[in-house]
């Protein structure tokens, strides 16, 4: 798959190679999906984009051999807000290094580096959860903390829709007041995505390189925001002995399964048969109107800026989406190859 556009670019969008043929594109779901993935009102950015995805490539809904082309309009854009930070590198974001690499860098909205390229993600990952559905694999994730509002409950079971994607509706409101809380002070709140991926087989996945905890760590790093990702009981497990880390298997019901979950479902780069659980951990938006310390390119003199623009005080609630997306999309190829799509 690849990646087109910029934050305030004409558009961003994705070419998708590869699907089977005939596999459906699901144009419903991918609405729904998209609408997920918007901004909630008081808890993220006042920009708001239509994110009506364009779809070429297909025959009567149907991928028919060649790569399909997904296409999302940019029609909200603010981009002169953005002409201070190209000598004003903004802590946190990519402005200083992409600068000094790229000779013509658009710095509107980060330009490539914006979170704004997620769109097309989460576009491209509503069909891979589609085809992925038809052979029993099912993706969800939810929000697991927000700040210092953490869920407590191990085991999830059910997953309610709110709008910061909390499980519950109680967790909800005390992760809105802590985002609240940081917006209001002109700040951000990171958290944690927490994502479940059930129906794998036994020994689904890879070896080394293509391990399937290596392809889903290494693209869930291309999520704008990640900084860190655990599976199963991922650091805690430095802190246990063997005895208490391993998961003993057993048979239930004439089915090899193991008796609890410490290593993710992931043993050798390969399904054990259990739910693959991970964790991914997302930095505070880099954006905040506090004044922060800064250098002025021009001058190479130490100086300020206040970031005055629009900009979510916590992107977790729209990045769960996006980790479904980008699981389904490294789930989907690695079934590909494993030739599930033919049975």
């Amino acid at each position: 798959m690849h990646l087109f556009g910029s934050s305030h670019g004409p558009c961003v969008g994705c070419i998708v190679d590869g699907l089977p043929m005939n596999t459906v594109i699901p144009k419903e779901r991918i609405a729904d999906e998209m609408k997920l993935r918007k901004p909630k009102d008081g808890i993220g950015t006042p920009r708001k984009e239509k994110d009506i995805v364009e779809i070429t490539g297909d025959m009567n809904g149907r991928a028919f051999g060649v790569p399909i082309t997904m296409t999302i309009r940019n029609e909200n854009t603010h981009g002169s807000s953005y002409s201070e930070f190209s000598h004003k590198p903004r802590p946190g974001h990519a402005d200083l290094p992409a600068l000094m690499r790229f000779r013509d860098f658009d710095i509107r909205g980060g330009g490539p580096f914006s979170g704004r390229l997620t769109a097309p993600l989460v576009a491209a990952g509503a069909v891979m959860k589609d085809l992925l559905g038809s052979k029993g694999i099912e993706i969800n994730a939810f929000t697991r903390s927000v700040g210092n509002i953490e869920d407590p409950e191990e085991g999830v079971n059910e997953i309610q829709l709110t709008d910061t994607r909390a499980r519950t509706p109680e967790l909800d409101v005390l992760m809105k007041k802590e985002i609240l809380e940081a917006s209001e002070d002109g700040d951000s709140v990171g958290g944690v995505v927490e994502c479940i991926v059930t129906g794998l087989p036994i020994g689904f996945g890879g070896i080394w390189f293509e391990g399937l905890d290596s392809e889903i760590a290494s693209a869930m790093f291309s999520i704008p925001a990640v900084k860190g990702i655990e599976f199963g009981k991922g650091f805690e497990l430095s802190g246990m002995r063997g005895s208490e880390s391993n998961d003993p298997y057993t048979v239930i019901s004439g089915k090899v399964t193991a008796e609890k979950n410490s290593m993710g479902g992931i043993v050798g780069g390969m399904s054990n048969g259990m739910p693959m659980t991970f964790r991914v951990a997302f930095k505070p938006t880099p954006s905040i109107s506090k004044e922060q310390s800064t250098v002025d390119l021009k001058t190479m003199t130490q100086t300020t800026i206040k970031i005055n623009g629009r900009h979510d005080p916590c992107i977790v609630p729209r990045a769960v989406s996006v980790v479904e997306a980008v699981a389904a999309i490294v789930v989907a190829d690695q079934a590909k190859e494993a030739g599930l799509f033919d049975q």
